[in-house]
């Protein structure tokens, strides 16, 4: 994990934020139900919020303790890709299972958090 690396994911994490968004609000509103809709808009929502977390993390970057700083960067892509992910998978195929690992999406951003204050803490800069 690099800061060019988080820039890069981070800044085509917001971009299709931003387009699965429009996607949501223009595309799917006759498509599916109104529950469905709103579980795409929480899945564009942690994306966007997650995407800026990626940038964030590269604009701290040379400020952080490398490993734990490494690591923040990819619970955060990961946890953002597998929650994000199965929330607009569940919408667009209609498979509520998929659901069900929504949650550890969620957990891999909350330690991706943790990881990142972590990085913090260990850093002799902040």
């Amino acid at each position: 994990m690099t800061p060019r690396f988080l820039i890069l994911c981070g800044a085509l994490v917001l971009a299709l934020g931003v387009a699965a968004g429009a996607f949501g609000a223009h595309g799917l509103r006759r498509l599916v139900a109104p529950d469905l809709l709103e579980v795409w808009r929480t899945a564009a929502h942690y994306q966007m919020i997650h995407g800026a977390g990626l940038l964030l993390m590269a604009a701290l970057w040379p400020r952080l303790a490398p490993a734990p700083a490494a690591w923040a960067g990819g619970l955060m892509l990961a946890g953002l890709l597998v929650f994000s992910g199965s929330l607009y998978a569940l919408v667009l195929t209609g498979v509520r299972a998929l659901g069900a690992i929504t949650p550890v999406g969620g957990l891999l951003m909350i330690l991706s958090w943790l990881t990142l204050a972590w990085a913090t803490w260990m850093s002799r800069d902040i």
